[in-house]
């Protein structure tokens, strides 16, 4: 932060950019907080980009109380905390397996896992509705937790894999040394070294299952299951639609996004400079 600071004194042309870049970036954000407190007419006729004229703050009595969004919203933070948990837990142990163990076929199993990314959801869709059907998950929070966690062990496995590939191995031999137990040695040495890198996929992973829309309107139907983004589908009349309360859920959507980013960002800015920190 102080070299970006020092860099803007020598160079003013870019401090500008970077206040540019920083309005363009923070103004959807604000357009969206001002669309939740206006009504259709000044939304889409009277005053679309403007401070809204009348603070509307119906809109999100009605966004909480008319459009059951308090059910929606729970059932999204249930399902995005498991996704973290499960993803966190399963990857983080995995590629440390991978990582720093000798076993055999252990790079066959890494590349299989990271496969994973390259295979779009649409694809498996089908076979995935049937198998959720066989286990019967359906209409459950299983049938949602489990493919989000299925889904997202890849990136966080290459992620994972590659700090821990940074971390000396000089560290685990003195651990060893001093009679730690290979149990003892991951959680008291190495997790706290990660922590950068487990900050940044907890965002990454609840940003993830928190905006899944094609999965849950696929596996999901029961109406007290359904999630935010399922939820904002019913704000949509046949021949009205109030945008502003939709707005309203949107910006009720967008918190807890917001809020885990500030959260972690100490963390994820870490986790740029952690792998050379370690290394020197």
């Amino acid at each position: 932060m102080n070299g970006i600071l020092k860099l803007r004194k020598k160079n003013p042309l870019l401090g500008i950019f970077l206040w540019v870049y920083a309005g363009l970036s923070v103004y959807p954000l604000i357009w969206m907080v001002f669309y939740s407190l206006k009504n259709n007419n000044e939304i889409f006729v009277t005053n679309p980009f403007g401070f809204p004229t009348h603070l509307r703050f119906e809109n999100y009595v009605d966004a909480w109380s008319r459009f059951n969004v308090p059910v929606y919203f729970s059932n999204s933070l249930l399902v995005a905390a498991a996704t973290v948990v499960g993803t966190i837990a399963l990857s983080v142990t995995f590629s440390y397996a991978v990582a720093r163990m000798q076993w055999r076929w252990k790079e066959a199993a890494r590349i299989y896992v990271v496969i994973g990314m390259f295979i779009p959801v649409q694809v498996i869709m089908i076979p995935l509705a049937i198998l959720v059907r066989e286990f019967h998950l359906a209409n459950t929070y299983w049938a949602l937790i489990v493919p989000y966690i299925a889904f997202n062990i890849s990136f966080s496995s290459m992620v994972f894999y590659g700090f821990f590939r940074s971390i000396p191995v000089e560290l685990e031999e003195s651990a060893c040394m001093d009679g730690a137990s290979i149990y003892r040695t991951f959680y008291s040495i190495i997790l706290p070294i990660i922590k950068p890198a487990i900050a940044t996929m907890v965002i990454f992973v609840f940003l993830a299952a928190w905006n899944e829309f094609t999965m849950a309107l696929i596996l999901i139907t029961k109406e007290s299951l359904k999630t935010l983004p399922l939820g904002l589908l019913f704000f949509q009349g046949q021949f009205t639609t109030n945008w502003g309360a939709m707005g309203a859920a949107m910006t009720i959507a967008s918190l807890p996004t917001v809020l885990v980013y500030v959260l972690f960002s100490e963390q994820v800015e870490k986790a740029l400079t952690v792998g050379s920190a370690v290394k020197g």
